[in-house]
């Protein structure tokens, strides 16, 4: 089962823009960023599209924007995990910050999970909507990003409105140049650069993901070839292996395979002694 799929599965290679596709189109979503499940409730909603009765969906907050409410909604797919007995660890501490790499790594594992249950096939007579509307009390699941789009209107308003423009000038030098940080208008050249940063910003997480997939992908070959079956038990292939296997990401695993190579090197050569005729 997908629940101990490994770092250097295929599923691990999946990009931002088909998880957030897989995410929308099942769940009637419009995500338009990882980060934006970092709340738990789509984790909590997938669970539920596919083991029907299992995820207490009056109890998934879809308007959490607290790192306590995250922490609740975690609760809930953790029980639903204990229940299903999926062995799949949460590092609820790094997801709730809302760090796009945590989210996207336990995103992928997740669909690769939902997909190997019933050939990842969609429970037809599930209705995302009905099911958020009727257990969390339709709240909204893109609460931050509806501040977002109401800050925009305002923008677009007052832009296209003569008569607010007009005020804020009657209102006196001192008023009108108040920065939209302070509720004052904000112009189309502030607009315009917070675009462009925005746009940078995008480019440069798409070069990061290039450049992730570039070494996964080295990495992977590195795998396949320490598995090849006349070298996965070479002392080197085990020590690599040792590498890319270490679970704690705390701490370097060099050392250890380290000490596993030099211990295989003194055995064998305590063993050539013992018999010097092989």
């Amino acid at each position: 089962m997908a629940s101990n799929i490994g770092m250097m599965d295929s599923a691990y290679f999946v990009g931002r823009n088909e998880i957030l596709t897989w995410i929308n189109s099942r769940l009637q979503l419009n995500l338009s960023r990882i980060e934006e499940a970092a709340s738990g409730a789509v984790q909590c909603q997938m669970m539920d599209m596919t083991y029907p009765g299992v995820v207490p969906m009056h109890k998934v907050n879809f308007d959490a924007k607290t790192e306590y409410d995250m922490i609740q909604n975690y609760k809930v797919l953790q029980e639903a995990f204990s229940k299903l007995k999926i062995n799949k660890p949460l590092e609820v501490n790094r997801l709730v910050k809302g760090r796009p790499l945590d989210n996207l790594e336990f995103l992928q594992w997740l669909k690769r999970y939902c997909d190997s249950v019933n050939g990842g096939i969609m429970n037809e007579n599930y209705d995302p909507v009905e099911r958020r509307t009727r257990g969390g009390k339709d709240r909204n699941l893109k609460g931050s990003l509806k501040n977002s789009k109401s800050l925009q209107t305002n923008i677009m308003n007052n832009s296209g409105s003569g008569d607010t423009v007009t005020h804020n000038r009657n209102s006196g030098p001192k008023q009108g140049k108040v920065s939209g940080a302070a509720g004052g208008p904000i112009s189309s050249m502030d607009i315009q650069a917070m675009s462009k940063e925005i746009t940078d910003l995008k480019l440069s997480v798409d070069l990061l993901e290039k450049e992730r997939d570039f070494y996964f992908a080295k990495l992977r070959d590195i795998e396949i070839l320490c598995q090849t079956p006349n070298l996965e038990n070479l002392p080197m292939s085990v020590a690599i292996k040792k590498i890319l296997y270490a679970a704690d990401a705390e701490q370097s695993a060099l050392a250890g395979a380290q000490d596993y190579l030099h211990q295989s090197m003194n055995d064998t050569e305590a063993e050539t002694e013992l018999n010097p005729d092989f």
